[in-house]
């Protein structure tokens, strides 16, 4: 079958520059003699008019150019459609590009999507909206608010506002209601992650997996700022999961399990970011896995 790629390129991701990014591509793609047509991602997230355009020009993969914010709204417009997704990953973070073992280099992540093969990856939905990396509530959602006010992005940009937001927080109350188990805890923040990092390698879920069909949740607790530090880096070596049941679970700093839905209660009102990006937070959230919801190309 003749492929024909639609490169979406969000011109504002990241620090690469945009232009010397299609120049690569279309370099690429001719000498490959694959067909392809560049458009911009859509600063609303509304991607309806690609059912018909992908039918209409026989589009055989869609690769977005961005980092995770860009992914998932292309995603959601796609679930149950035959066409594989790819990454060139240009993002500040690129997380699920590099849970996916996607090269950050240019070329390389190219390669990969002429000669890559597509799996089936999950996603999930949070109050009905997708996620295909990770949601968090609380310290990391108002960094990732805070960050994106930023005119400079990058990493550097990123832990700076990631130390200032830390030496102000403080924990928010929440409810968590898993099958039959409902349990109360104050915690800074709640990651529901589908993939195991935040992005450039800061790794919080260390045993998820892109398609397991379960959803690794990370509770950090309520505890003192320099508890946090050591507790956090011990997670992103070795956390182990443990189940929500265990009675040791509760004496946890960081509390780490699986599930395939969740209910979380937020009276107070923290913070929410969807892979990365800062969206209107909820009093209560509803989390459900979707098995195999898109194909994405790797290594």
């Amino acid at each position: 079958m003749t492929r024909k790629i639609l490169f979406f390129i969000n011109p504002v991701s990241g620090t690469r520059s945009k232009a010397q990014l299609e120049k690569k591509i279309v370099k690429k793609c001719l000498v490959n003699n694959i067909g392809y047509e560049f458009l911009f991602t859509a600063e609303d997230g509304n991607y309806s008019f690609l059912i018909e355009k992908i039918g209409r020009d026989e589009i055989t993969d869609i690769v977005i150019c961005g980092g995770d914010g860009s992914i998932s709204p292309v995603i959601a417009s796609l679930l149950n459609l035959k066409v594989n997704i790819g990454i060139i990953p240009v993002g500040s973070g690129n997380g699920l590009a590099l849970t996916a073992k996607i090269p950050r280099s240019v070329n390389r992540a190219l390669e990969v999507i002429f000669t890559g093969k597509a799996g089936c990856i999950d996603a999930f939905l949070i109050n009905g909206k997708l996620s295909c990396m990770l949601c968090g509530i609380g310290l990391d959602a108002q960094v990732a608010y805070d960050f994106s006010r930023q005119k400079k992005r990058g990493l550097s940009t990123y832990i700076r506002q990631s130390f200032k937001n830390f030496l102000s927080a403080a924990p928010y109350p929440f409810e968590l209601k898993i099958k039959k188990t409902n349990f109360k805890v104050d915690a800074f923040f709640i990651c529901i992650a589908n993939s195991n990092q935040f992005g450039n390698n800061f790794t919080i879920a260390p045993e998820a997996s892109l398609s397991d069909g379960l959803l690794d949740i990370i509770v950090v607790k309520k505890m003192s700022k320099t508890r946090i530090l050591w507790s956090v880096l011990k997670q992103m070596k070795a956390g182990r999961i443990r189940g929500y049941e265990d009675k040791k679970f509760h004496r946890k700093d960081i509390l780490y399990f699986q599930t395939d839905k969740i209910k979380i209660i937020n009276p107070g009102l923290a913070p929410l970011h969807i892979d990365g990006d800062h969206v209107p937070t909820h009093k209560e959230f509803n989390i459900e896995i979707l098995p195999a919801a898109f194909r994405l190309i790797q290594p």
